[in-house]
């Protein structure tokens, strides 16, 4: 397993060692000493999968407060575009946007550290899209950033996006200013 550093702290790409042969392949997506000798000591107590049709966007999706929630996340089947946005106010990244396409065929994962705004676009006709979370997820404490937010930026990398009302009637990531009172 290669684990790399991205340019935000605490975000993490995970490389797993893929051993193939005539049959297929096989590899771990998740062992709990391997990552912590990464210095990844955490706790999963949820798994979400979501299947999702080409030209979707799912988020920018987080949860506040102690209910925040890291998320290891894996596409199954498929290519997206995953982005993470570093929500933690005292960060000195704060408001940067982190963003890597991967698939099921590299097997990269991804590790997204509690304090951070998460999304994907999907890239192929379907995705299969799964993630563990260290949280419970929690409605109460669910927020979401509007997905093209001015201010992030972000290239989804698909021309008509199929976004759910929901997420259509998200907050700018200036207003989010705001989740940091409810969290004091």
């Amino acid at each position: 397993m290669k684990i790399k550093k991205a340019d935000i702290e605490g975000i993490l790409i995970i490389e797993p060692d893929v051993f193939g042969d005539s049959r297929g392949s096989f590899f771990e997506s998740y062992n709990k000493r391997e990552f912590e000798k990464h210095g990844l000591d955490v706790e999963f107590v949820q798994d979400n999968i979501s299947r999702s049709a080409k030209g979707t966007i799912r988020g920018l999706h987080y949860q506040v407060g102690d209910k925040a929630q890291g998320k290891l996340c894996q596409v199954l089947k498929g290519k997206i575009l995953d982005a993470a946005v570093d929500i933690r106010f005292d960060s000195p990244t704060f408001g940067k946007c982190f963003a890597l396409e991967f698939s099921d065929n590299d097997k990269i994962q991804l590790w997204i550290p509690p304090g951070f705004a998460h999304g994907f676009s999907v890239l192929s006709n379907e995705v299969i899209f799964s993630y563990k979370c260290t949280n419970y997820y929690s409605k109460a404490d669910e927020r979401a950033i509007l997905y093209n937010d001015p201010d992030l930026d972000i290239d989804w990398k698909v021309t008509q996006p199929i976004v759910s009302e929901k997420d259509l009637k998200a907050k700018l990531f200036k207003e989010i200013e705001n989740d940091r009172i409810r969290d004091l």
